[in-house]
């Protein structure tokens, strides 16, 4: 059924209103705009130049780092900033190809992926990870599921979809961005064990997201439902996960241990760390959570080696070249977000804002129900406030494309929307709470 038609026939809309949802003057406006500037000011040169491509790197490196220092000085984080950068120099200058965009999002949000999660196990305490890890999971659960819920029925009731599609969606918008959860606990002055209960439930429902979406696209495709094989493919991807990471992270960190030469050690880490992404995913994981429990393994290096009793010499605890190279990777991560900016019909926007509204209602019902009274104010808020959506999202919601799923063009375009409010709303609502802290 057609969204507009399905709420015209309960709420009989004018003519005006009508035109409003179907139109596309903001992509018009853009595909205007685009052309304008490359005949005004580029004189309708080439902008995939290798000039430029230089010149939108080392801008880009250069406002992520401005950008850091800012959030650091005000408490705003430079998400929002990045991701305009990547629209500005996606849809709106046409420097960066979309469609390019489209075909390399699965191979970046992999590289993004497996750096971001390696990086912030690097930080973690994997005392804080071990006592903190059911609060995590019961978050991540009942997180994902309501967010999933919320989202199937704004989509059913809205715009008319069969439940099938709508809870693809949810599934899609389920969990929370690791990489901006991440980057933002870094800075807050929250306790460590609130710190690992943020990193841990971001990974947990990336993982339900990935796992949740092929799976719906197998069965939407086939046209037959077997749920009862989630529960193995779910058991299947943790035990993966976690075998790959321990068994592999322990022996190398006696490896580690006896090579000399730090340079090489953080390169030779860097292989066994794709490699081990490689076969995660010949092994049905999505190298998610993989990565993490490596990076944890390695971070932590120290502490497994005593408890363990095993004898490691020569043991470093620097970690900066993988930091650098995390905060690079997750720099351009954002401007990726934004480069997949599709701006499509009105109503698709509308939607997507009623949406994210819904999955902060919903995020701060189930926190509240989750954590006991041991939690500092603050560290309840920070929690509530933690549900920024990022690339998994927006890289499957361009994956119905490729199948010829039913409204697979509406999915990148609600999914961005989606997005954008929930970092909004999370960098607002956290910002007011450290504030409020400052004046106590």
């Amino acid at each position: 059924m057609d969204m507009v038609e399905y709420i015209l026939g309960n709420f009989t809309l004018t003519d005006k209103v009508q035109h409003i949802l179907h139109s596309n003057f903001l992509k018009n406006g853009t595909i205007n705009l685009n052309h304008y500037i490359s005949q005004s000011f580029f004189h309708n040169s080439n902008l995939e130049s290798v000039q430029i491509a230089f010149l939108s790197v080392g801008a880009i490196i250069v406002l992520g780092i401005v950008g850091d220092a800012f959030f650091r000085k005000t408490g705003v984080p430079d998400v929002i900033f990045l991701m305009i950068t990547g629209v500005i120099i996606g849809p709106v200058l046409g420097i960066v190809d979309t469609g390019t965009i489209f075909k390399i999002a699965p191979y970046f949000a992999a590289l993004a992926t497996i750096m971001i999660l390696f990086g912030g196990g690097l930080t973690l305490n994997i005392k804080n990870v071990i006592h903190s890890a059911h609060f995590a999971f019961l978050i991540a659960f009942l997180g994902f599921a309501l967010s999933v819920a919320v989202t199937s029925i704004i989509v059913v009731y809205g715009l008319g979809w069969d439940w099938i599609d709508a809870i693809l969606l949810g599934v899609m918008v389920g969990g929370s961005s690791e990489a901006i959860v991440f980057g933002l606990i870094k800075t807050l002055h929250v306790s460590d064990k609130t710190k690992a209960i943020l990193a841990l439930e971001s990974t947990i429902t990336s993982i339900m997201s990935f796992i949740g979406a092929f799976f719906l696209f197998d069965q939407i495709q086939s046209n037959h439902f077997v749920f009862s094989s989630l529960g193995i493919t779910v058991a299947k991807s943790v035990l993966t996960g976690l075998g790959l990471g321990v068994g592999v992270g322990i022996p190398w960190m006696y490896v580690t241990s006896k090579i000399t030469d730090t340079k090489y050690s953080y390169l030779l880490t860097l292989g066994i760390l794709f490699m081990l992404f490689f076969f995660a995913n010949l092994l049905g994981e999505s190298g998610a959570l993989t990565a993490l429990i490596f990076g944890l393994m390695y971070g932590n290096r120290q502490f497994i080696s005593h408890r363990l009793k095993i004898k490691m010499d020569g043991i470093s605890t620097d970690n900066s070249f993988y930091e650098h190279l995390a905060f690079l990777v997750r720099t351009f991560f954002f401007v990726f977000v934004g480069l997949l900016a599709n701006f499509g019909q009105i109503g698709y926007i509308i939607f997507g804002v009623a949406i994210g509204i819904a999955l902060y209602v919903s995020r701060i019902s189930v926190v509240k129900v989750s954590l006991t009274k041991n939690f500092l104010p603050f560290d309840r808020k920070i929690i509530s406030f933690m549900l920024p959506r990022g690339l998994a999202p927006a890289v499957l919601a361009t994956i119905p494309l490729t199948l010829g799923l039913p409204h697979a063009a509406a999915y990148p375009q609600i999914v961005f929307i989606v997005i954008i409010v929930s970092v909004i709303i999370s960098t607002i609502t956290i910002k007011k709470a450290h504030n409020e802290l400052l004046q106590e």
